[in-house]
């Protein structure tokens, strides 16, 4: 028997976190206590006790406690049970119904359990990972309580390995390995469980598990345990900074570390977005695009083949021209605006809608550029007065060579109306 399942909580006290959900006057605390069992949903990632939960009321009231995974089972399933919780009701005994990943049952399965639900055959409870807002019927999700169950806390999972630690009489764990099984896990206290199990396994007779020993057993596993640590951002860092050096090769693999890290490709396609605007910019316009339709098609596809879409942006992103100047520009003016306070709009720039506003002088002096050659107003000024330009200084390459040229020849304009 799986670590994990041997300590599985035998009692109510015996459940570790989801205090939120547990501590005395919260509402599965009243339940337990009450000894009454409502129909409910239990939401929350994986690990963290929904169906050790489920299985605890039962045996708070005394209900038969009857299982079934959406994975696995179809309607024929769901038959049996209700059978078997109608020949238990005429034997004068209740029926809890577990039914794991809820979400995995299509509309009519979900259904099927409506009526039965209505009329108290059995107390339904649901485990999913999912939104039920989204993955539950409305029909069945209004009669029944979703509860939300919480990642485990990093005190939740040490804890957790103190009774590993205790239950098998195995290695002790130093700081540092303890560290990266807390990270590891991300809230799930199986995976944590399995985790030292399989390290306590690999290194029998061993009184302290160091960090080492833990790479040694659980090898390119462990790799995803840094999500938010050092490791982790030194790749982000890594990975950016090869787009920005135009990489293309250091830049996929960069990304492909990361994705086997367990960085949740999401995060990546945001921040391959960020690339696109801070290290390329009007160098390429395209690339921003392209960085969005790569997460677009993410969100469609999914992994592993939303995944080529992020490679095929970062190797665009890595061979695009370079310009960092709009994110310079961008600093350069939040900056002169949080120094200079609030400055007023000049008149000539002011709307004027009525008479009086126009008479006092507001609008005065503004030229409509398109009635003017080249769609330009040579002279006019748009910047209040006492901040001083240019904030906006375009690289010599790409696309922002040309914009280089279009403002210049404005410039030439500007002096010479100026000098008129």
């Amino acid at each position: 028997m799986p670590l994990a399942e041997r300590l599985r909580p035998r009692s109510i006290d015996d459940v570790v976190g989801q205090r939120h959900l547990l501590a005395p006057g919260r509402p599965l605390r009243v339940a337990f206590d009450a000894g009454r069992l409502p129909s409910m949903i239990l939401w929350g990632p994986p690990g963290v006790g929904k169906t050790t939960l489920a299985r605890l009321l039962a045996a708070a009231t005394g209900a038969h406690f009857i299982v079934i995974s959406a994975v696995l089972s179809g309607v024929k399933e769901i038959r049996e049970a209700v059978d078997q919780a109608q020949a238990l009701r005429r034997a004068g005994r209740a029926t809890v119904l577990f039914v794991d990943e809820v979400h995995r049952f299509n509309k009519s399965q979900q259904d099927a359990f409506l009526p039965h639900v209505e009329a108290g055959l059995f107390s339904f409870i649901g485990a999913t990972t999912e939104n039920p807002s989204f993955e539950v019927n409305g029909a069945l999700l209004s009669r029944a309580t979703v509860f939300v169950l919480e990642p485990l806390t990093a005190d939740d999972l040490s804890q957790l390995l103190e009774r590993a630690h205790a239950s098998t009489r195995g290695p002790a764990l130093d700081d540092a390995a303890r560290q990266r099984l807390i990270d590891f896990a991300d809230g799930d206290g199986r995976r944590l469980l399995n985790a030292y199990e399989s390290a306590s396994a690999a290194h029998p007779g061993l009184g302290l598990l160091e960090e080492a020993h833990l790479e040694s057993a659980l090898g390119r596993l462990l790799r995803r345990g840094d999500k938010g640590g050092d490791i982790f951002y030194d790749l982000i860092s890594a990975l950016h900074k090869s787009v920005r050096g135009s990489s293309p090769d250091a830049s996929l693999y960069w990304l492909a570390r990361l994705l086997d890290a367990g960085m949740d490709p999401r995060y990546a396609a945001r921040r391959i977005v960020r690339m696109a605007s801070e290290d390329i910019g009007l160098a390429d316009p395209r690339a921003l695009r392209m960085a969005l339709d790569a997460a677009q098609v993410y969100e469609r596809l999914g992994s592993p083949e939303g995944e080529l879409a992020l490679a095929q942006a970062v190797v665009y992103l890595a061979m695009a021209p370079k310009s960092n100047a709009v994110y310079t520009a961008w600093a350069a003016v939040r900056a002169a605006v949080q120094q200079g306070g609030s400055r007023p709009v000049p008149p000539h720039l002011r709307n004027a809608p009525t008479k009086l506003m126009r008479d006092i002088g507001l609008g005065e002096g503004y030229r409509y550029a398109h009635d003017e050659p080249g769609a330009y107003a040579a002279g006019q000024t748009y910047l209040p007065p006492g901040v001083e330009g240019p904030f906006y200084a375009p690289v010599p390459r790409g696309l922002e060579q040309r914009i280089a040229e279009r403002l210049g020849e404005w410039q030439h304009l500007d002096e010479a109306a100026k000098g008129r």
